[in-house]
């Protein structure tokens, strides 16, 4: 469900292109056009539910942020490992009941076998089961969407992230395998027909094994399933009570969700960082304006972009860069004089050690 995001410097070399050659990044800075999008997020916490209340009277908890920790997977096992599974009772989940008609039925089956495909195609049939189940827990709790592809595609075309890495991050580019699709299909009509993988019991939460996501340490901890590991909310909100919500029997169109996802995913794909943009800020001329919502837009001041092309010094390239014998002689455009030796020589070859080979001569 989690994965990590390795966050690039594209305009490293922008910066750098500035400081060696100002006329050039001038002129490549007045063709430039680039956006960003901000995504943020912060640790999150599970509000406790009342025991005395019931879950209809006391407003959900919010999913948390699909953020993870900025740790190398070594490291990334070694802290799963020391978060404990939660202590007590871990109750299987109770059947779910599928109330809608045929059409309804052949949405729901494509969202639930592409989560399914998608999420833990690599991993063995109870791999596969387990995120079937997660599905179905969300579609119960009153924090998340009553519909099955509701929840799969759950903030898929926002900006804050979604829910399911594999609907915002390209996955759905590569077309399923046919063994391997039939094999997902097959467990989401087993798992909508009422079947439970009573391992993962009421768990709505999963991420792989190599990331830590900001709110492991806040969720309780239930079991572990090949490569993923689960988690429940923590206090009411992660016991049988609160999965009170009913199914609404009427599903989106699966296919539509899949190329608005896509959609997203393209629009946003090739956006820097906003680290990255600050490289921007170096090259005279540009100006970073508001862009709207999740995108900032670069302008460049044609007379400023003018006046630093002229007043860049200018430094010969030979003094400038440490350059080969070879090329100095080559850009320096002199002719040789009669007593020039030949390059990678000494300067006198009878001065080289009786049996030195041209390895070690100098």
């Amino acid at each position: 469900m989690a994965q990590a995001l390795t966050l690039s410097r594209p305009l490293d070399g922008v910066a750098k292109l500035w400081r060696e050659y100002p006329r050039e990044a001038v002129g490549f800075g007045l063709l430039a056009i680039a956006a960003a999008a901000a995504i943020g997020g912060a640790a999150h916490s599970t509000p406790e539910l009342p025991a005395s209340a019931k879950p209809a009277e006391v407003a959900p908890p919010a999913p948390p942020p699909m953020l993870v920790r900025d740790v190398a997977p070594t490291q990334a096992l070694e802290i799963n490992q020391e978060i404990p599974v939660a202590n007590g009772p871990n109750p299987a989940a109770s059947p779910f009941v599928f109330k809608g008609d045929k059409g309804a039925r052949a949405q729901a089956l494509q969202c639930l076998a592409s989560a399914v495909y998608y999420e833990a195609g690599s991993q063995d049939d109870d791999g596969e089961r387990a995120v079937a189940q997660v599905v179905l827990n969300r579609v119960r709790h009153p924090a998340f969407p009553a519909s099955v592809c509701g929840v799969v595609y759950e903030g898929s075309t926002r900006a804050t992230g979604c829910q399911f890495t594999f609907t915002c991050d390209g996955s759905m580019y590569h077309q399923p395998d046919a063994a391997g699709w039939r094999r997902a299909y097959a467990i989401a009509e087993q798992a909508l027909s009422g079947s439970v993988y009573a391992p993962v019991g009421y768990a709505t939460h999963y991420h792989a094994n190599y990331v830590v996501p900001v709110w492991a340490s806040t969720l309780a901890k239930n079991a572990i399933v090949g490569a993923h590991i689960f988690y429940r909310w923590a206090g009411g909100w992660g016991t049988p009570p609160a999965f009170t919500q009913r199914y609404t029997g009427h599903e989106a169109n699966a296919t539509a969700l899949r190329n608005a996802a896509l959609a997203a995913e393209a629009a946003t794909a090739n956006q820097p960082t906003e680290e990255a943009l600050k490289g921007l800020t170096n090259i005279p001329g540009a100006q970073l304006k508001d862009g709207g919502p999740g995108r900032i837009a670069v302008r460049f001041n044609l007379e400023a972009a003018r006046k630093a092309t002229t007043e860049a010094p200018h430094v010969d390239y030979v003094k400038k860069f440490e350059a080969s014998d070879n090329l100095k002689w080559t850009l320096s455009g002199q002719t040789t004089s009669t007593d020039e030796k030949p390059l990678g020589k000494t300067a006198s070859a009878t001065d080289a050690a009786p049996g030195a080979t041209a390895a070690t001569q100098r």
